[in-house]
C-alpha cells in the first residue's frame, strides 16, 4: 500500500536516507524507531507528500487517503473543539459551522426583519446537513473527543481557549474521526493522560487501515504494533514482532556482529604477523605476495554502531524520618470541591503512584505536599529531615532562557567539578557541544532532562513528580528507570506511563467520584486485583 524505494534524503549537511527501503501493507501496524534526529519526521513528511526525498520513489496505492498527525499544530480559534475535529470531514463541517451561525442570528433581536430568509436558509443548510449524514459525524466526532478526555463544557467551547496539550488532542481527534487507508502518528501518546491512553490504544487496534507510529510509551507500542521499522546510519532496518522483540533482535544481531568482527580481526592480525616477520625472506616472497593479495581482497566487518545508553547513578540521599507528610482532613477547592477531608500518611521509602481521571486532583495532591498550594482547610506536615524534591512542568519555565546547558548546571552546583557536571550532562543526553544550547532554543524534552539533572545530581530523600516522562525520550526514560529504582528515599509521582508506573510503585493511591482508595503493592498488583489499568477502565486486552 505505501512503499519507499531506495530514497535518499539529506538535511543541510546531515545524511539521513541512503538507498533505504520499506513497505507497508493494508491492515499493518508498523512503529517507526531510531535515535533524535535519525529522521523519522522526516520519513512521515516524505509518506505525506510534504518534503519529497532527493532520490528513489515513495508509491501510495491509488486512490488512497492517508491521515498525518504531527507535533506541529497549526492555528485552531474561533470554533469549538467538535467544529474542529469536524474540520477534517470535507463539507459537513462548513455546514455545521453556518448552521451554528444561523442558530445564533435566529436568537438575535436585532436581525428580526430578516428572520424569514434566515430561517429558509436554516431549513436549507439542515437539509443538507442530515443528507451527508452530520449528526452521525457529529456524534463520532464527541465519542472521539470523548475517548481523548474531553468533557462537554470543553468539546463546545473555543478551541482557541486551549492550551496547546488539548490542541494537540484535537488535531488527533481530526485524524481518527477521518477513519483514513493509513494512519501516520508521531508521537501521539505525548500529552495524553493514562485514560486517554488505553481509550487511544483500543481504537488503534481496532482500526483495520495501515499504521506507521513513533511514540515514546513502550508498553502503548508494544500492544499496538506487529512490525518495527528501524532508522540507523540511514538504513531502515525491518524486523516484525512488536518494540520487546525488535530488541531483543537489535541485541542479538549486535551480539552476532561484534563476535564476527572480532574473529575478522583475529585472523587479519595473525595474518599481517606472518607477512612482517617474512616479508625481509626471499625464500617466503611468493606467500608473502599471495597473502597481501588476499588481504587486500578482504571485505572488513565493521563494528556494530552501539546505541549509547548512559547509565546515572543516584547518590544516597540524607535519611529522612518514618513519616515524611501527613495530610489530616484536607479540604481543598477551586470552582467546586476536591477534597473534603482527605486523611493520607506517607511514610519513609514508600513509592506512592496517584492514580485518578482528569479534574479528579491528582496535580493538586501533588502541589498540597509539595507546599505550593495551601489546604482551605486541615494540615500537610512534613516530617523531620525530609529533603523534597519537587518536578512540575512550570519547573522548566524557571530556566534561564541566557544561560547554557552547563552554565545552567554551574550555577546550581558551584562547588562541582567541571569533569562531574560534564558527565551529569552527558547521563541526561546533552554531549559535545549540547551543553553549549542556550536554555531559550532547548526542546520542551531537553528542558524536562536538564531540571531532572539538577534535582538528582544531589537527590532529596523525598521525590514528588508530576508526569516527569512527558517529553523523554525512551532511552532517557529507561535509564531514569534505572536510576530511580536504586533510590532509597521516597516518592509520590503521577506518570501515565505504565512501565514507569509498574517498575517504581509499592503503593497505589485511586482517587474516584466515589472515593479515595489506598492499595498496598505497587501498579502490577492494582492492575491484577482491581482488573482495570486506570479507575475506571478495563484493560483493552
Amino acid at each position: 500500500m505505501i512503499s519507499l524505494d531506495n530514497i535518499s534524503k539529506q538535511n543541510g549537511h546531515q545524511i539521513l536516507f541512503i538507498e533505504a527501503s520499506m513497505g507497508i501493507q493494508k491492515g499493518e501496524k508498523v512503529g517507526l524507531v531510531g535515535p533524535n534526529g535519525a529522521g523519522k519526521t522526516t520519513l512521515f513528511r516524505m509518506i505525506a507528500g510534504e518534503n519529497p526525498p532527493d532520490d528513489g520513489q515513495v508509491s501510495i496505492d491509488p486512490g488512497k487517503t492517508i491521515g498525518y498527525f504531527s507535533q506541529d499544530v497549526g492555528e485552531m480559534s474561533g470554533q469549538s473543539a467538535v467544529a474542529a475535529v469536524m474540520d477534517g470531514v470535507g463539507p459537513v463541517s462548513a455546514l455545521a459551522a453556518e448552521m451554528a451561525k444561523l442558530e445564533a442570528a435566529m436568537v438575535d433581536p436585532d436581525q428580526t426583519d430578516a428572520m424569514d430568509a434566515i430561517v429558509e436558509r436554516y431549513g436549507e443548510v439542515q437539509g443538507r446537513f442530515e443528507e451527508l449524514d452530520g449528526y452521525a459525524l457529529e456524534a463520532r466526532a464527541r465519542e472521539v473527543l470523548a475517548g481523548l478526555s474531553f468533557s462537554q463544557e470543553r468539546m463546545d467551547g473555543d478551541v482557541g481557549e486551549l492550551s496547546g496539550g488539548w490542541k494537540m488532542r484535537v488535531a488527533l481527534a481530526r485524524i481518527l474521526l477521518l477513519r483514513p487507508d493509513a494512519m501516520l502518528l508521531d508521537e501521539p501518546s505525548n500529552h495524553l493522560d493514562l485514560e486517554s491512553l488505553i481509550w487511544l490504544e483500543a481504537f488503534l487496534k481496532d482500526y483495520d487501515g495501515a499504521l506507521l507510529m513513533t511514540s515514546h510509551d513502550r508498553a502503548f507500542m508494544n500492544r499496538i504494533v506487529g512490525k518495527v521499522v528501524e532508522i540507523d546510519g540511514g538504513a531502515l532496518t525491518t524486523y516484525s514482532g512488536n518494540y520487546d522483540f525488535y530488541e531483543q533482535q537489535r541485541a542479538l544481531s549486535e551480539e552476532q556482529r561484534q563476535a564476527q568482527f572480532e574473529r575478522q580481526q583475529s585472523m587479519l592480525a595473525k595474518e599481517i604477523k606472518f607477512i612482517e616477520r617474512f616479508k625481509a625472506r626471499a625464500s617466503h616472497s611468493a606467500q608473502v605476495q599471495s597473502r597481501v593479495k588476499k588481504l587486500d581482497k578482504i571485505e572488513r566487518v565493521e563494528p556494530p554502531r552501539r546505541r549509547q545508553s548512559v547509565k546515572f547513578d543516584l547518590r544516597s540521599p540524607p535519611r529522612s524520618g518514618d513519616d515524611v507528610a501527613n495530610f489530616k482532613s484536607v479540604h481543598k477547592g477551586y470552582s467546586q470541591p476536591i477534597y473534603m477531608g482527605l486523611d493520607f500518611m506517607v511514610r519513609r521509602k514508600e513509592r506512592w503512584c496517584i492514580l485518578g481521571a482528569n479534574g479528579a486532583g491528582k496535580s493538586t495532591l501533588l502541589k498540597l505536599a509539595a507546599g505550593a498550594i495551601t489546604p482551605d482547610r486541615g494540615t500537610v506536615t512534613i516530617g523531620s529531615n525530609v529533603r523534597m524534591g519537587y518536578f512540575a512542568q512550570h519547573a522548566m519555565d524557571l530556566l534561564d532562557g541566557d544561560d547554557t546547558v552547563f552554565e545552567s548546571l554551574e550555577d546550581s552546583f558551584p562547588q562541582a567539578g567541571q569533569g562531574a557536571l560534564r558527565t551529569l550532562a552527558g547521563c541526561f543526553g546533552f554531549s559535545g557541544d549540547d551543553i553549549e544550547k542556550p536554555c531559550r532554543v532547548l526542546s520542551g524534552g531537553e528542558k524536562a532532562r536538564l531540571v531532572m539533572a539538577k534535582m538528582l545530581y544531589d537527590p532529596p530523600n523525598f521525590l514528588v513528580l508530576d508526569e516527569p516522562t512527558n517529553h523523554l525520550d525512551m532511552a532517557t526514560k529507561e535509564m531514569l528507570v534505572a536510576a530511580l529504582a536504586e533510590f532509597e528515599g521516597t516518592m509520590l509521582f503521577v506518570s501515565h506511563d505504565r512501565h514507569f508506573l509498574a517498575a517504581l510503585s509499592n503503593r497505589v493511591l485511586e482517587l474516584t467520584p466515589e472515593g479515595i482508595h489506598q492499595y498496598g503493592g505497587g501498579y502490577t498488583e492494582y492492575v491484577a486485583r482491581t482488573g482495570q489499568e486506570a479507575p475506571g477502565l478495563h484493560p483493552g486486552g
